[in-house]
């Protein structure tokens, strides 16, 4: 895809964020060999997935709006992003609302996988140290009081099907039908 054409279907205006003002394009990663894989971005949010050290967490609440995109670029920068945040509360959320196709939820899938298997990744490991990995059940070891909801993750509770996050020391599942992080050290491999 040439740059104009990306800029021409944004409409000059970035594809997550919605600023106006110079772009850049950006390659979305992605396994094999797509052609699909470019979106238009500014400065602001080039720089800081770039950098994800310089992230500023209210800037990306832009992706309420970015992530229904029909590109499925777009949706997959989102997502990636939107896991990213995914300790704040409202990013969590549109995490549970977004819905993707299989081809794009693939697409997602298959970076998260590449990241898990970067060289300098920490593992994930549980309160025993043994290393967790996608889609693994789980075992909550101690009450856990659960931030933005009126509920505890009980000891003993099971989480199936569990999520890896670019913070080793945090994993995503779901309890009592919220999909919530949850520090790794309070799980057992089960």
């Amino acid at each position: 895809m040439k740059m104009t054409d990306a800029i021409s279907r944004a409409g000059g205006k970035c594809e997550l964020c919605g600023s106006e003002g110079e772009l850049s394009l950006f390659a979305v990663p992605a396994s094999g060999d797509r052609r699909d894989n470019e979106i238009a971005l500014c400065a602001t949010c080039s720089g800081q997935i770039a950098d994800t050290d310089t992230l500023d967490v209210n800037h990306w609440r832009c992706l309420n709006d970015s992530m229904w995109s029909q590109v499925p670029a777009v949706q997959v920068m989102a997502a990636r992003m939107l896991k990213e945040l995914a300790s704040e509360t409202w990013a969590q959320d549109l995490l549970d609302m977004l819905y993707l196709d299989e081809d794009t939820q693939a697409w997602v899938d298959a970076a998260a996988a590449e990241a898990a298997l970067d060289a300098d990744a920490a593992p994930t490991l549980d309160s025993n140290g043994t290393q967790l990995a996608a889609g693994d059940t789980v075992v909550i070891i101690k009450d856990l009081n659960v931030k933005g909801t009126s509920f505890v993750a009980k000891r003993g509770t099971a989480v199936r099907n569990i999520g890896l996050t670019s913070n080793p020391e945090h994993i995503e599942g779901r309890v009592n039908g919220t999909r919530i992080v949850i520090l790794s050290c309070y799980v057992k491999k089960s």
